[in-house]
């Protein structure tokens, strides 16, 4: 890629970072399935080193140097240009010095993605940007292996959920997986075991759930309102709740996912250890 430097908003090619909306972003033509912000320059590094192709590049010029070498194996323009005229075009001040429009990669199969995982974790139509990128940074965090998303969820891909994550959607395989049963049906025949985190009769708590954790799990996690759907929880092989304490009946889906993650990734590390 190379630098081009601008002084007024009349490229065409601008029109990627103009009043950045992920909607409208993912509506181009251009590639299948559109394309995405990937703002810093520390998650366009994650972004390329993951294989994803930027289609063009925004950035200060005191970020220039930096960002050249990350892009520099890819066709297409690096702009830069005055503080206050990439303002103008993007609607808010680039504090992070750098933003680039990435061409989005195919999404691989639910089998591909989970193969040789042993922690998986599903997030069922959560509609918050920000538990999304959430859930992914403890994913990456805590050692578990990938994440699927249902058909409902919010897109993973998202500027805040990416900036959220700290770029760790471009590092933890992802994809979305079907609604319930057939999702479980899938998972169950790649040998996992599901645990749906859910408040119901018959939920067991999460330590008692670790003591004879399975070799595969996929953790299964709701949405922010009402939690998991009747069709996911009946899916699932057991459902395992967080203990609370002072009335508090349960936490946030990000809090929880990272909760569940670590009480599983580590009983699995002692019972490797012990075999």
């Amino acid at each position: 890629m190379h630098a081009v430097r601008i002084d007024s908003l009349d490229d065409p090619r601008l029109d990627d970072f103009a009043r950045l909306t992920d909607v409208a972003l993912r509506r181009v033509s251009e590639p299948e399935g559109g394309l995405y912000i990937a703002e810093s320059n520390t998650v366009i590094e994650r972004a390329v080193r993951a294989g994803h192709v930027p289609r063009s590049v925004l950035v200060q010029e005191k970020w220039l140097d930096s960002v050249l070498p990350v892009v520099a194996d890819h066709d297409g323009p690096v702009f830069v240009g005055p503080d206050d005229l990439l303002e103008d075009l993007t609607g808010f001040r680039m504090h992070r010095g750098a933003i680039a429009a990435m061409h989005r990669p195919q999404l691989p199969s639910v089998a591909d993605v989970v193969r040789d995982a042993k922690v998986v974790v599903v997030l069922e139509d959560i509609v918050d940007h920000t538990n999304v990128g959430a859930v992914f940074r403890s994913v990456a965090g805590l050692g578990a292996d990938a994440v699927l998303v249902s058909p409902r969820c919010a897109d993973p891909l998202y500027r805040r959920s990416v900036r959220v994550s700290m770029g760790t959607v471009l590092q933890v395989p992802w994809t979305r997986i079907g609604d319930w049963p057939a999702a479980g049906e899938e998972l169950r025949a790649q040998g996992f075991h599901l645990a749906a985190m859910a408040l119901t009769d018959r939920s067991v708590d999460l330590d008692a759930f670790v003591a004879d954790v399975p070799d595969r799990v996929a953790l299964v996690m709701g949405t922010e309102g009402q939690g998991l759907t009747p069709a996911a929880i009946a899916s699932a092989d057991t459902t395992v709740r967080i203990p609370m304490a002072h009335g508090v009946d349960s936490l946030n889906v990000a809090a929880a996912s990272a909760v569940g993650l670590w009480a599983v990734t580590h009983a699995q590390r002692l019972a490797s250890a012990r075999a």
